[in-house]
């Protein structure tokens, strides 16, 4: 299996996403700046030159909500009939919030603003690998489900 999205996260033991920093003001970006002749998005800087971090692999849940209404092309459903999911915005410890899906088996009901999540890498189908989100106890150990 590959990553659906090559370069923006990785798949081993412990997954982690992959962002860039601007080497002139370290300003942080997810997704990473992939494009040549990239500027930084920061204002304040002229920066052109970034290189790649991973990010936290743990963050506060910042927002989030359920999508219990299957999208419009081009999004294809993992399943038919269609099953919600739920989506969740996390702040991460560089100061940027990355929105991504929650992980299978969880959803709002396991979620609250505030809450501590972790990065996981799940199968998207017979192919691909996409990273999600899941909630883990205030004890720091994994909800269980």
């Amino acid at each position: 299996m590959r990553a659906a999205v090559e370069g923006w996260f990785t798949t081993g033991p412990e997954p982690a996403l992959l962002g860039s920093r601007c080497v002139s003001c370290a300003t942080m970006f997810f997704p990473p700046v992939r494009a040549e002749g990239a500027f930084c998005g920061n204002p304040a800087c002229a920066g052109e030159v970034f290189e790649t971090v991973e990010l936290s692999r743990r963050g506060t849940v910042w927002s989030y909500t359920d999508a219990r209404y299957q999208p419009p092309a081009p999004y294809v459903p993992r399943s038919d009939p269609y099953q919600p999911f739920a989506l969740a915005a996390v702040e991460l410890a560089e100061g940027i919030t990355v929105l991504g899906q929650v992980a299978d088996g969880y959803g709002v009901a396991e979620l609250r603003v505030g809450g501590e999540v972790e990065l996981v890498v799940e199968p998207l189908d017979d192919e691909l690998l996409i990273w999600r989100w899941k909630p883990v106890t205030e004890l720091g150990e994994e909800a269980d489900q």
